[in-house]
């Protein structure tokens, strides 16, 4: 846990931890970038994009809300599936809030269900919010409201579109209401505690899923190998994409490396808008058979290695 860090202003401080939790594509990063008003976490149409607990950090008034982006919650098959709903579960016991995010198009389809019957057992305040209403007639909006309560005992219920902002200001504001009292543990400037590195491993990540779509499967991950600051001003920084099989390693690299120069441009653009400086960006693909058994390589991502 970081050092805790007093608040100067006048008036009592608040402080806390919000977990978001819903099934893979319900919104919940596009909801964290929204609420935080930057990218800390990516976005893609491409479902269990976020592997780790990466947290958005927002000050509203006298409180500020570490949000807990957690991975979304699915049926697991492979040892990284069941370490991704492993740590979305301790996420959300171990949070002061628990914000339930349910895609209003989809409804309280089998997913969601499996998620509202389990957190029964949280006893966290839960606060329902249903997204993406812009896509959704408000008689649906309504009924869909009234379900999920039936279900499982909300303290309040928002209706939202994470993409556009719509009734993002409004859950801000209750957030900060809903977390404990008590001294910030992050300072003001401080959006998010992934590292850089980590962020910018992220968005590469991202980028590749953009760019590949269908032709490569989730046996993939980004690393940052080396991040240095030059003496104009800019960052030097160099990532290795590691895949399972040579096959995929030819995906990336693309016909004449076209693919692989495509993914760092667009990557390198977005890591210099966030960090401010200029950026060089270096990208290397390695095989790397069985990562997906390495227990080493769950500890960087920050989930807990299933031994079964």
């Amino acid at each position: 846990m970081p050092e805790t860090i007093q608040d100067t202003t006048a008036g009592e401080t608040r402080c806390g931890f919000v977990a978001l939790i819903g099934a893979p594509n319900v919104g919940k990063s596009t909801l964290v970038n929204a609420l935080v008003g930057s990218k800390v976490t990516i976005v893609s149409k491409k479902v269990q994009t976020t592997r780790a607990l990466i947290r958005g950090i927002v000050v509203e008034g006298h409180a500020q809300i570490i949000l807990v982006d957690t991975p979304g919650i699915f049926a697991p098959k492979r040892r990284l599936d069941r370490a991704m709903v492993s740590t979305a579960w301790s996420g959300a016991h171990d949070a002061d809030v628990v914000c339930v995010l349910i895609d209003a198009r989809a409804g309280i389809n089998e997913e969601a269900d499996a998620i509202l019957a389990k957190l029964a057992d949280v006893r966290h305040p839960k606060i329902l919010v249903l997204n993406k209403i812009d896509l959704v007639p408000r008689e649906k909006l309504l009924a869909l409201a009234m379900k999920a309560n039936e279900r499982l005992k909300f303290e309040q219920t928002f209706m939202v579109a994470a993409l556009s902002g719509d009734g993002v200001g409004d859950l801000r504001r209750a957030l900060a209401q809903a977390v404990p009292p008590g001294p910030f543990h992050y300072p003001e400037d401080q959006m998010s505690d992934a590292p850089l590195r980590h962020l910018a491993a992220e968005i590469t990540r991202e980028k590749i899923y953009r760019h590949l779509h269908q032709e490569l499967p989730y046996q993939s991950t980004v690393e940052t190998d080396s991040w240095s600051d030059r003496k104009d001003g800019s960052v030097r920084i160099e990532q290795t994409i590691f895949v399972e099989r040579d096959s995929q390693r030819k995906i990336v690299l693309g016909k004449g490396g076209a693919t692989i120069k495509a993914i760092g441009a667009d990557a390198r653009k977005e890591i210099a808008d966030i960090v401010g400086q200029p950026v060089h960006l270096f990208l290397f693909v390695k095989v790397r058979d069985g990562w997906g058994d390495d227990p080493e390589r769950y500890r960087e991502m920050g989930l807990e290695f299933p031994k079964d």
